[in-house]
């Protein structure tokens, strides 16, 4: 078995019995893609929702609109079925609050809701979440199990889905 850790925009796709570990994710989304029955995963640290329509995007894996559609293409070509797709996530804590009726620096939020878009645009269940909050957050993927394990600071805590 090998553990493979995937920083801040960056993606990895493994098979059982393989995990995979994304750390310190506050705003960021850790998202999960992966087929139950070929035992495949794909696991991608999402920074932003969206990538700038006005820039050439240099990272896809850095925007959960790019990213999420990406990672379908990668699972897929590892093996796994596009119509078993299952989709787990962790993050889009609210990190920095402000003053004011809207909160426009909600980054996380902003992250979860385009993952729920993108995730439903493609018609991947979401087996299970673990969203939001003011906690930071480090996951763990097993690709044998399909199990996402989730560590919290404050509260120390962990749930796996």
């Amino acid at each position: 078995m090998r553990i493979y850790t995937i920083g801040v925009a960056e993606q990895k796709v493994a098979q059982s019995p393989d995990k995979l570990v994304t750390l310190g994710l506050g705003s960021c989304i850790g998202l999960v893609l992966y087929d139950p029955v070929a035992k495949i995963g794909g696991m991608v640290h999402i920074m932003l929702p969206t990538a700038s329509i006005r820039s050439e995007v240099t990272n896809r894996f850095k925007f959960a609109d790019t990213a999420i559609t990406d990672m379908i293409e990668l699972v897929t070509k590892a093996g796994a079925s596009r119509q078993r797709l299952r989709a787990k996530f962790a993050g889009g804590a609210h990190m920095f609050h402000t003053t004011g009726a809207v909160d426009i620096m909600n980054v996380g939020q902003r992250n979860i809701a385009m993952c729920h878009k993108i995730l439903g645009e493609n018609r991947i269940v979401i087996d299970g979440e673990d969203t939001g909050g003011s906690s930071g957050r480090s996951i763990e993927f097993c690709c044998e199990s399909c199990t996402l394990s989730i560590r919290t600071v404050s509260p120390r805590a962990v749930k796996v889905i």
